[in-house]
């Protein structure tokens, strides 16, 4: 912003409005100064240009393609946990998403369960699946451990890496290093020709995970992977735990996270923990409760030197599973909203975990999923990683997938300036849980264009609506206040608006109205439901007038302007269902395409045997003293449904089978082998027909219910929790039925 654009302000803008602080106006404040030039030169990065050219390199803002700063979204997909059949269309479904970048672990375990004796078939196929990324135009990020978690058996090490109790794990032990170099080069031969030096997709390397110790070992992990021919222009590490000993300048990019809620909580009350925090805006990056059943993270803050690379997040919860202890299950307004906090604290990478859920593959040895009983702080279902995702485990899209895709569009379009513009945050800040009058807002500009965000809802948290609300920005160019007629935040609302945006020729001083898209000369808008939407252009570069209020949503255009140059621009302001369903196609065309409404039939079933008594339920030893899941001895006292499906079916409209029922945990079995399970959380618990063939409609189908104590030492919601009445336990099956 300059000194004429501060004039116009007051001169031309707002010559039909009052531009001034209401009397009665509760005015925010913050300064935003011209910011210093991000700085760069000292990342230790692999090769960076592909062999057409393109370049990917990073400044200490954001990523940068061809020199030029890019917004880029990534989602995390676990290929071992999904059939190879379905890679490609469950791909095509993230790209429409917005994803761009494809994150993926590989879990040791499930390649090397027994030493020497490697598999990389069927869905195990790592190169298969990078280049069927490759072929749909999705980098990739591959996060080669060794130890993963991804609440994976040992997190991902093989037991006969544990069984060595000589070697220290995770630690620059020659033993355990010998092992790990050998997985390193199996990883690297299943790369190879698909780096980006190649012409590849995999652009990124992330050696190990949630590491706080010595540097030595991630430094170690790099060097191994450089000398395998992992040569990637980004080498990653999670930026939590924060580490004493930072990892040299430059050498490891670090990522951070951010979940509404964690199922890894030893608690089994709502929000009993810091995660409240990640509905606020702030400058740190570190979430001190991601992991912290294992981490047992006490330091506040960010590693030393966090501040010299780009806000990068590999894990923004896009869901959250089930353990068996702590049954989360989000809204999708706590995803949504969480983003926004993180986009608004001045992230340049929105990378979500998990973006698509997942099932365990079969173990040779074992089952594969995270224990109690293998040593690991919880227990999770033994098939079943859906992880309430934007994608569900057999491909079904649940509501946060429209809302996040609004948002990526955005940043398809808008999202390289944003990615270079710092975050400026008021010092009157939330500090406390129960702060509920506190408004929770930032800015991110370069101190010309630029958002404002806000934030007025919290997870379990009813917020209030807070009236009489402007916004003062101190510009170098002026002082810059907006609305110009004080506002309402409406209670549990989450938005932002822009300032002074160029909009093809058009500067659009600011508008209450959130940007989705461009499409042509035709801008795409939100409405934020509960405020007026007023546009307010500068007029001096406009044919007509350039202040619009009261703007009504509709899918065709609300204004018309032209500037003096002879350009023409269009605006649509959409409700909020309406800017839900806008997608655009591949040549940029927008369509409006709601969730089709599915066709349901009801699926017959035959009780096979009541339910016994209930079982006791144990409590794990030490401090975490959380209840421990069912075992298969357990299940004699299960009740039993044979599944009677409709012969008719057509498995190439990927049905699913869908039981709406009340219990404690839940599994299918076809023919006696266990298909699927799920612990109980609220939502339906459902099968993917498709992926089974014929045998499902031949085979053997059983549903096992175990029942729901009143007294069970768990976490269900509070919205899910079922009504016992007089009862000690509940086991209800509702309904089963075929979802199209």
């Amino acid at each position: 912003m300059n000194s004429r654009f501060a004039k116009l302000l007051v001169a031309a803008v707002f010559a039909s409005l009052t531009f001034s602080l209401s009397l009665h106006a509760e005015v925010f404040s913050v300064t935003i100064p011209i910011p210093p030039l991000a700085e760069t030169g000292y990342f230790k990065l692999g090769t960076t240009k592909n062999p057409a050219g393109h370049e990917i390199n990073v400044n200490s803002r954001s990523l940068l393609f061809d020199g030029q700063p890019v917004f880029p979204v990534m989602g995390e997909i676990h290929y071992a946990r999904v059939p190879q059949a379905e890679w490609r269309e469950e791909l095509l479904k993230m790209k429409a998403g917005g994803v761009n970048i494809v994150a993926t672990y590989v879990f040791w375990i499930h390649h090397e369960e027994i030493e020497g004796q490697w598999d990389w078939s069927g869905q195990r196929d790592l190169k298969k699946f990078v280049a069927t990324c490759g072929d749909l135009g999705l980098k990739v990020v591959v996060r080669c451990g060794p130890w993963c978690h991804g609440e994976v058996r040992n997190g991902g090490l093989p037991d006969w890496v544990q069984a060595h109790k000589d070697w220290k794990l995770r630690s620059t032990d020659t033993n355990f290093l010998a092992a790990t170099k050998i997985l390193y080069g199996e990883i690297a031969k299943k790369l190879s020709g698909q780096l980006w030096k190649d012409g590849g997709p995999v652009i990124g390397i992330q050696v190990d995970n949630e590491f706080g110790g010595s540097p030595n070992y991630l430094m170690a992990l790099k060097k191994m992977a450089i000398e395998a021919g992992l040569d990637v222009p980004l080498y990653i590490k999670t930026g939590w735990p924060a580490m004493k000993t930072p990892v040299p300048l430059g050498e490891l990019l670090p990522l951070f996270g951010a979940y509404p809620d964690g199922f890894w909580s030893r608690s089994i009350k709502p929000m009993d923990g810091n995660d409240w925090e990640n509905f606020t805006f702030k400058i740190t990056r570190t979430d001190t409760g991601v992991g912290n059943d294992t981490l047992k993270v006490e330091k506040v803050g960010d590693t030393a030197g966090t501040e010299k690379y780009p806000h990068l997040t590999c894990e923004i919860g896009g869901g959250m599973p089930a353990s068996y202890h702590r049954r989360i299950n989000y809204d999708e307004r706590d995803v949504e909203s969480v983003v926004l906090t993180q986009l608004g604290s001045g992230s340049s990478l929105l990378g979500y975990y998990m973006y698509h859920g997942g099932q365990n593959p079969e173990g040779k040895l074992s089952t594969l999923q995270e224990s109690q009983a293998t040593g690991y702080a919880n227990d999770l279902p033994i098939k079943s990683y859906d992880f309430n995702a934007p994608i569900g485990e057999f491909g079904q899209i649940n509501p946060q997938y429209y809302w996040l895709r609004r948002l990526h569009l955005f940043l398809h379009d808008f999202g390289a300036p944003l990615a270079q513009m710092p975050v400026f945050i008021t010092t009157d800040r939330v500090t406390k849980k129960s702060d509920t009058e506190t408004l929770r807002w930032s800015a991110r500009s370069d101190g010309n264009i630029g958002y404002v965000f806000v934030n007025n809802y919290q997870r379990l948290q009813p917020m209030p609506a807070k009236t009489n609300v402007q916004f003062k920005l101190n510009l170098p160019g002026g002082e810059f206040v907006f609305p110009a007629k004080p506002v309402t935040i409406p209670a549990d609302s989450f938005f932002f608006w822009p300032f002074n945006l160029n909009l093809a020729g058009a500067t659009l001083v600011y508008a209450t109205a959130q940007p989705i898209c461009r499409a042509g000369d035709t801008f795409y808008f939100a409405e934020t439901p509960g405020v007026e939407a007023e546009f307010v252009f500068d007029q001096s570069g406009l044919v007509g007038q350039g202040v619009f209020e009261n703007v009504k949503p509709s899918r065709k255009p609300a204004i018309h302007l032209q500037t003096k140059s002879g350009q023409k621009i269009q605006i649509v302001l959409l409700n909020q269902a309406d800017s839900l369903a806008l997608q655009k196609t591949a040549e940029g065309k927008v369509v409006f395409q709601k969730p089709s409404t599915a066709s349901i039939a009801k699926v017959s079933t035959e009780a096979l045997r009541p339910a016994g008594p209930a079982r006791e339920i144990p409590l794990s030893s030490g401090k975490s003293h959380i209840a421990i899941a069912p075992n298969d001895s357990d299940f004699t006292n299960a009740a039993v449904w044979k599944i009677n499906l409709p012969t008719q079916l057509d498995l190439k409209t990927n049905p699913l089978l869908r039981i709406h029922y009340i219990g404690d945990v839940a599994r299918l079995t076809l023919n006696g082998k266990l298909i699927a399970d799920n612990f109980y959380a609220g939502r339906p618990f459902d099968l993917g027909l498709k992926r089974y063939g014929q045998e499902i409609f031949a085979g053997d189908l059983r549903l096992e219910v175990l029942p729901l104590r009143q007294d069970a030492p768990i976490y269900i919601e509070p919205k899910d929790c079922p009504d016992f009445g007089t009862n000690r336990t509940l086991l209800k099956l509702q309904s089963a039925e075929i979802v199209q």
